[in-house]
């Protein structure tokens, strides 16, 4: 089960002439050129400039690139920009928010988690990976010796004893900034005899990966890396062996898990009354009477369901319908050896059979573009006919279900879940080697 340590955090230095705020960013793979243009213009100093050295997102850059993010990356610490804790220590992260009219605290902590192989059991993925991606995090990764930001992961944790045990003494917060709302405060608990129990409380535990799939296994390709370099398996105690982790546990109040909704383009003709009549009794199709600027409220009334239930807004007609899935196991001729329980997904049906059997093969002569957005208030003013013809709304994924199917070893389709709030980039970061 989970392996995990305290370790000595470099974050920027509590200075009166650094505002936090305006240093921290959201995950690189969330922004485009203007996201990072704006943060930068905000401040110099924003850790972006380091974290994202080449554009796109999710690409692989020049090596100049990720050896200028060094160079700046060594020059902000000898500037006293950055700066190291001295003592190893756990670190107490919480976020506040507001969504839907309510506010809540996700509190989680910062440590390092013993790397493992996925299925070893340890650390348990829930999406599949990919090369451009991981290529992009192991250069910037080898350039500058840091993991720069974290993994998200969930661990089980019904009586809330971890996250008691670390906060019980947490008083002002060391470093607090607001990001996109978002207020991120940061506590260090170096009592040894806390850590200790919080070690061996989670000692029993597996950590599911809720997002950072391609930083994890960065790490893991990193790792390997330095195996090779050692020419043999690293010392026990080795920075590579380790990954920094946000742990937050899966009965925290504050977690939410929100839908991502696809917008699809590249559809000709595209026909509610023909589409009703390819899905036959698959699913009942119901025209609502809401208006375009009433698709958030649609999207809550969706997660009320308790039985697969999609919404679909019409670009052209600017009309909105509600589909409601009929034949329970839709996907069992289509996917018999997915489980009963990825057969079930929302996210599986809308995409292996309502567009791939639906609305690919009757509306497009080629394979349909595809955008996503958490955010429902945004669908009527991106999908106008024209870049996207309609769009899908669905239910937030269970977090029973990625554990489920994480622990029987099967991934999720792509963009399954969205933790909201993103991390923020910047906190801490773990050194992974000595300067």
């Amino acid at each position: 089960m989970a392996t995990i340590r305290p370790f000595s955090a470099i974050h920027f230095a509590r200075r009166p002439d650094l505002d936090l705020s305006l240093l921290i960013a959201p995950p690189y793979d969330v922004l485009d050129d203007a996201g990072k243009a704006a943060l930068v213009a905000n401040h110099p100093h924003n850790i972006v400039t380091i974290d994202l050295p080449y554009l796109p997102p999710k690409s692989v850059g020049p090596d100049e690139v990720y050896e200028k993010a060094n160079i700046t990356f060594q020059s902000w610490l000898d500037a006293g920009i950055l700066t190291q804790d001295v003592r190893p220590a756990m670190y107490p992260y919480s976020q506040t928010y507001t969504h839907a009219g309510r506010t809540f605290h996700r509190r989680g902590f910062v440590v390092l988690v013993k790397l493992s192989p996925f299925g070893a059991g340890d650390v348990v993925p829930h999406e599949k990976t990919y090369k451009g991606p991981i290529e992009d995090r192991l250069k910037l990764m080898q350039a500058t010796g840091m993991q720069l930001s974290p993994v998200f992961g969930l661990f089980s944790d019904p009586r809330n004893e971890v996250t008691s045990l670390l906060y019980k003494n947490c008083a002002m917060p060391e470093a607090t900034a607001t990001m996109h709302g978002v207020k991120n405060d940061l506590w260090s608990v170096i009592d040894a005899e806390v850590e200790q129990q919080v070690i061996d409380l989670m000692g029993d535990k597996s950590i599911y990966i809720a997002d950072g799939h391609h930083r994890y296994t960065t790490a893991l390709h990193y790792q390997h890396l330095m195996e090779q370099e050692n020419g043999g398996p690293l010392p026990v105690g080795h920075p590579a062996n380790y990954c920094m982790f946000v742990l937050i546990s899966m009965q925290d109040d504050g977690l939410q898990i929100l839908p991502t909704h696809r917008l699809i383009g590249g559809l000709s003709g595209f026909d509610v009354g023909r589409m009703k009549e390819a899905m036959g009794a698959d699913m009942e199709v119901v025209e609502l009477p809401v208006h375009e600027n009433q698709l958030a409220e649609v999207s809550h009334e969706l997660g009320q369901d308790d039985v697969s239930s999609f919404a679909l807004f019409d670009g052209v007609s600017r009309r909105t319908y509600q589909l409601k899935l009929k034949n329970r196991d839709v996907l069992a001729t289509l996917l018999p050896d997915q489980s009963e329980t990825w057969r079930s997904l929302d996210v599986a049906i809308l995409q292996h059979y309502l567009i791939e059997k639906i609305i690919q093969p009757n509306f497009a002569s080629s394979e349909p573009t595809r955008g996503y957005t958490a955010d429902a208030t945004t669908i009527a003013r991106q999908v106008d006919g024209k870049a996207y013809q309609i769009a899908l709304m669905l239910r937030p994924t269970p977090l029973r279900a990625l554990k489920d199917l994480g622990d029987q070893g099967e991934v999720m389709p792509q963009k399954s879940t969205y933790f909201f709030p993103k991390l923020a980039t910047g906190m801490v970061i773990n050194p992974l080697r000595t300067r």
